[in-house]
């Protein structure tokens, strides 16, 4: 896979996220269904917009024993999605375990990310509720590395990080990087942002964008300008 834009699509229920799909007649957006979506409509969902022709990262980010997260990676692993993800806080020997329930019988499989700090985590919360005290940006690349040694395809990160996760862990050790905004936009309860443009230039190698494309009055034009700006 190349450079994309992923779409969350961070709907309530079915109905909302067809309605948006809906607008793309041209080209199948790439798109990500975070919990609130999988828990409203389960595996359905997955299996649907799958059919519509859409790559699908499935943002779950499991978090478990290694055991009760590799035999739930064998369950996702089902349903042929592109991307998943954990959380890389859950120690090597779940992300190794997850690599393992996630491998299909002919040895394909979804490329499997980890998360390291969410882009609602700053420096001060990091310290404060999670009583880590490193360097939030050190924290992120020790993850990234867990999540290499594992056998792990990328993390998500801070657009903010894309470029040391490269330089620590190599080029081809993927970077998806939320907390995307435009330069004229809001950004809401994310801390740690940047635009597609930045974010091109810093490294990522996937960028995920919610509410500047959903809550556009034009999301196929919103979807369009981060294309442009992302992808040379």
């Amino acid at each position: 896979m190349g450079k994309d834009v992923i779409v969350a699509c961070d709907f309530a229920n079915a109905k909302q996220t067809y309605e948006f799909l809906d607008k793309f007649t041209d080209k199948k957006p790439f798109v990500k269904i975070g919990m609130e979506l999988f828990y409203a409509e389960g595996p359905a969902i997955v299996r649907e917009i799958k059919k519509r022709g859409h790559k699908i990262f499935l943002d779950l980010k499991l978090h478990d024993i290694p055991n009760t997260v590799k035999k739930s990676m064998a369950v996702l692993s089902n349903l042929d999605v592109d991307i998943c993800n954990l959380h890389a806080g859950g120690t090597i020997p779940m992300m190794e375990a997850a690599i393992e329930g996630l491998t299909r019988a002919d040895g394909t499989r979804p490329l499997l990310i980890a998360v390291t700090q969410l882009t609602s985590t700053d420096q001060e919360s990091m310290e404060r509720d999670l009583l880590i005290h490193e360097k939030i940006d050190e924290v992120v690349i020790h993850y990234a590395k867990n999540a290499k040694k594992a056998g792990l395809d990328g993390v998500v990160c801070s657009p903010l990080e894309a470029g040391k996760v490269h330089e620590s862990c190599g080029k081809d050790f993927l970077a998806i990087t939320p907390g995307v905004r435009f330069a004229d936009g809001e950004i809401g309860d994310q801390k740690r942002v940047m635009t597609p443009k930045q974010a091109r230039e810093i490294g990522s190698d996937y960028i995920v964008v919610g509410r500047p494309i959903t809550a556009s009055a034009d999301p196929v034009k919103a979807y369009q300008r981060c294309v442009d700006e992302f992808i040379d």
